[in-house]
């Protein structure tokens, strides 16, 4: 009899719960430990999945699903939250020194986030929040043992994946630790759904790591189409900028390490120069972003570099800029220069597109799927600066192809809103639910 009065028991209070499962969350606990959506992209860890952050959980909240995005504070004075938007509340958590802390010392201060995160949580009432998003390995390991304290399921988003990186360092990059190959095996293993940016992300996920194909999302990252768009035209925003107006401009804008294959732009550049010395008058070449991640390991090598190949008069190093400036930047140039040898999706892409500006990137990752060949940009396989020197002297001998895959290229990007991305993330959220409650109930019989 106590038996049957305790699983009664059990029932009545685990059902209130999962009727809330049936439909979209009203809060979630989304996790981005190791960069803040408050920093600023392409300095430091803070690139395309800040921007993701902050894109998404605006929207969420648009379609009323509360977002609370926890984060380590990286600055001593922060307060603890801050209110990003209507609906969106940033949490920041005292995990390890605020500054001087490189990400792969990150691991050991899973311990102390969790703890903050916890704390955070302890004045709720049970039930609080719905569901656990996390971004990246190491908030995965954290949102794990959340989203089981709290009873509620786990949706992962993994941006990156050390196995893929692995498999296409850029000449003298630091591979990947085991350590986070194994994190990342165990976060597919546990979470209830996994959002991939792309189809291949997703074949990648089942391939390398053994995810159930079923619990894999594919999702594509949007664009903010009211700040990327074509505005007043690239004339405008050359102006603006102190550009001249009949340079060809290859710009490169990211974060500067050797993923990202800044170098492959100026070893470009260098031969196309060797090849057309009657271009050096008229090119010139932005790199627009900071140091991140093994780059920090030679401050000055792109520019180093840039001396070596002799062509140090036209490139110009910009720091890191706001959204509303870098979308000048996307305006001005004559293609955006992407020569990365691994992205999970690459932003930029879409927003230079958004901007009215063609692509000339390598074929990896997500990048296909954001570039249409040959109709707003181009892909390169491989990384022969040879190979992008000759798109880019295409370029330079036909004037009319900028405007011309630039108008295609602003099309192409408005079928990727933010807007939608919300809706297809909150359709994941519910079949995330769906699961959980079906493993609870076989789990509980």
């Amino acid at each position: 009899m106590s038996q049957y009065v305790s699983r009664l028991q059990r029932r009545s209070q685990a059902a209130p719960h999962r009727l809330r499962l049936h439909r979209r969350p009203r809060r979630v606990a989304m996790l981005s430990v190791h960069t803040s959506p408050l920093h600023q992209p392409g300095t430091g860890d803070a690139g395309g999945m800040n921007v993701y952050i902050v894109e998404l959980a605006q929207r969420l909240a648009a379609i009323n699903i509360e977002v609370e995005i926890f984060t380590r504070a990286t600055t001593g004075g922060l307060p603890a939250t801050v209110e990003m938007a209507p609906g969106v509340l940033v949490r920041h958590i005292d995990a390890g020194p605020y500054e001087g802390l490189n990400k792969e010392d990150l691991p050991a201060q899973l311990c102390a986030f969790t703890h903050g995160v916890m704390q955070a949580w302890a004045g709720h009432r049970p039930g609080y929040y719905d569901l656990v998003h996390s971004h990246y390995w190491l908030s995965g390991h954290v949102g794990w043992l959340a989203a089981q304290r709290w009873g509620t399921p786990l949706v992962h988003a993994m941006h990156t994946m050390a196995k893929v990186k692995n498999a296409n360092l850029a000449d003298g990059d630091t591979p990947e630790p085991a350590a986070r190959v194994i994190g990342e095996t165990q976060i597919v293993a546990a979470a209830d759904r996994l959002i991939a940016n792309t189809a291949e992300e997703r074949e990648e996920l089942v391939h390398h790591y053994a995810a159930d194909p079923a619990k894999v999302a594919v999702v594509h990252p949007g664009v903010n189409l009211d700040r990327f768009r074509p505005a007043d035209g690239r004339a405008a925003a050359r102006a603006r900028l102190g550009l001249p107006q009949d340079a060809l401009i290859p710009l490169f804008a990211g974060r500067i390490q050797p993923l990202k294959a800044p170098d492959v732009l100026l070893r470009a550049v260098a031969v196309l120069l060797d090849q057309r010395p009657d271009l050096r008058s008229r090119i010139l070449v932005p790199v627009v972003g900071g140091l991140s991640g093994s780059g920090l390991a030679k401050p000055e090598g792109l520019q180093k570099l840039a001396s070596r190949l002799g062509i140090a008069d036209v490139v110009r190093f910009q720091p890191p800029v706001g959204q509303e400036q870098l979308a000048d930047w996307f305006r001005a140039a004559s293609v955006l220069v992407m020569p990365s040898y691994s992205e999970s999706f690459g932003l930029v892409a879409i927003e230079a597109q958004a901007a009215g500006t063609p692509v000339l990137a390598a074929a990896v990752g997500g990048l296909p799927v954001a570039v249409a060949d040959g109709r707003t940009g181009f892909l390169v396989r491989g990384h022969d600066p040879a190979a992008y020197a000759r798109v880019l002297r295409d370029f330079a001998d036909e004037p009319a192809l900028t405007p011309r895959m630039g108008e295609a290229a602003a099309r192409h990007a408005r079928s990727f809103g933010w807007d939608t991305a919300a809706a297809a993330t909150a359709d994941v959220y519910v079949a995330a639910a769906q699961s959980y409650r079906r493993h609870v109930r076989s789990h509980h019989g």
